[in-house]
């Protein structure tokens, strides 16, 4: 299964996003990509008003998503935000599948309230594991055109082995995570190793799309002459809102990295061979041979 990570950079505009996110799908399509990945906060950045962007899955931001995926005839996840209760939203995965249809869509489970952010202050999580078919299903090959069932994760959600073992006991072979990955020392370096942790754990690929670093951006528009892009960028990398540090990547499901970006924004293009799922399984059986069961939460 031929699938594309849409590293970009959100700005604070959802329209702009969009023709971004158009754009990039766009390209992937035109390399026969049947899955396209966009981070987490494609709609809009963190570190904006995310109540007054939010908007329902039949709202005109997700409605153009279905109709670009229709279109094109692939799949796309993208990160969005949608109304929660009291003011809230929740931090949603739209899933467009290639009929334009509504395929899935996935409430992030674990709130960042970590590194000194305080996710769920503003955001309601969600209560949900999700998987989701995608594929045509109808190649030639042995391999070709296979579809696969792919199981959804978002940024700090990686961090929790349980909810890619959950997916993975659903069937999941393909591990998503999409991500606005905050910036400090040390962070690219977790974020590696933590996909690439998942991907093992679960014996699935994992293919982890984030935002790319706004330093990058905002050193490319520099030498580019767009000073819009550099100013808002540059503001970006200086928030203390997560914006991302680049560094989309694919996993196999030993752990391996496949391919990598670095920060700067790019379209990764990557053939899966789902076959070396099961061969992984055969071989390293983590998922049959678990003897614990692993709690929703810690009790007392």
């Amino acid at each position: 299964m031929r699938i594309a990570l849409a590293q970009i950079w959100s700005t604070r505009d959802p329209a702009r996003n969009l023709r971004e996110v158009e754009r990039a799908a766009e390209e992937a399509a035109a390399e026969g990509a049947e899955l396209v990945v966009f981070p987490e906060a494609a709609m809009t950045a963190f570190g904006s008003d995310l109540a007054a962007s939010a908007e329902p899955l039949d709202g005109p931001w997700a409605s153009a998503v279905l109709g670009l995926a229709g279109r094109l005839g692939v799949t796309i996840v993208a990160g969005t935000f949608t109304p929660g209760q009291e003011n809230t939203v929740r931090n949603t995965l739209l899933v467009a599948g290639p009929g334009g249809e509504l395929a899935a869509s996935y409430d992030k489970v674990h709130l960042f309230d970590a590194f000194g952010h305080a996710e769920s202050d503003s955001v309601e999580g969600g209560d949900e594991a999700v998987t989701v078919a995608v594929g045509s299903g109808d190649g030639g090959g042995d391999d070709a055109g296979r579809g696969a069932v792919v199981g959804l994760a978002t940024c700090y959600d990686v961090r929790f082995p349980a909810l890619f073992l959950a997916n993975a006991a659903s069937g999941a072979e393909v591990s998503v995570v999409a991500a606005s990955w905050g910036d400090g020392p040390g962070k690219v370096d977790q974020w590696q190793l933590l996909t690439r942790a998942r991907a093992a754990d679960s014996t699935t690929f994992v293919v982890a799309v984030g935002q790319a670093d706004p330093a990058a951006v905002a050193a490319a528009a520099r030498v580019s002459g767009d000073a819009e892009t550099e100013r808002d960028a540059t503001a970006a990398a200086a928030s203390a809102s997560p914006t991302g540090v680049g560094h989309s990547l694919v996993a196999s499901p030993f752990g391996a990295v496949v391919a990598e970006l670095g920060a700067e924004p790019g379209l990764l293009v990557v053939d899966l061979d789902l076959d070396e799922v099961a061969a992984a399984r055969r071989t390293l059986p983590v998922l049959a041979n678990q003897r614990f069961a692993v709690a929703d939460r810690p009790r007392g």
